[in-house]
């Protein structure tokens, strides 16, 4: 390993270290607002409207609690709010119009006022023109990563608050808290392979 990249590991090893509280904090404080005096602290009411949307589209209420019920749309204001610097907040604003602004020419409103059919068709056409996320080994990209885009990175940041939020990780999630007490060489059929810890 070269000196470059010992330092670009060493830094980001430091920024996770930093973040890893604050992201815990932002997790925490999304459980507490209850959806009537929710206000965005980063996000228009539109913009809110939009994230809420596709949040619910993507991770609906079924037999478990939907990515809404967890308050995942309130988690991704507070992250743009709290994680992002300007010109990341500036990127996030200009992708949403865009985003809209493809739904106005394609489909002649915008992504919130569109049917559930016309908004399917945008996700599915977004999903199918979003890069992929490389592949990495201890927080280091092997190979040569793609621009994933808005979509895909508003994706993974759904599906991250989602399975990150206390009700999901203790009540849908097998959960063992640790330190808890250790049981080895127990058979894979009695305990399942889906884990939170």
């Amino acid at each position: 390993m070269d000196r470059r990249k010992a330092l670009k590991f060493t830094g980001s090893m430091a920024a996770a270290a930093v973040a890893g509280p604050s992201l815990l904090s932002l997790l925490q404080s999304c459980k507490n607002e209850t959806r009537v005096d929710w206000q965005p602290q980063f996000l228009t009411m539109d913009e809110a409207a939009f994230v809420s949307k596709i949040v619910d589209m993507i991770l609906p209420r079924t037999e478990t609690p939907g990515a809404l019920d967890v308050k995942v749309d309130i988690f991704i204001d507070k992250v743009y709010a709290k994680l992002y610097d300007a010109n990341g907040q500036n990127h996030v604003r200009k992708e949403i119009e865009k985003f809209n602004s493809d739904c106005i020419s394609d489909f002649g409103d915008s992504f919130v006022n569109l049917s559930k059919s016309d908004q399917i068709k945008v996700l599915e056409k977004a999903e199918q023109n979003s890069g992929q996320f490389g592949s990495g080994v201890w927080g280091t990209t092997v190979g040569n990563p793609e621009q994933v885009g808005f979509y895909l990175s508003l994706k993974s940041t759904i599906l991250w608050g989602y399975f990150t939020s206390e009700d999901i990780g203790e009540n849908v999630l097998n959960y063992d808290p640790v330190p808890g007490a250790y049981h080895g060489c127990i058979p894979l059929a009695e305990v399942g392979n889906k884990w939170s810890l």
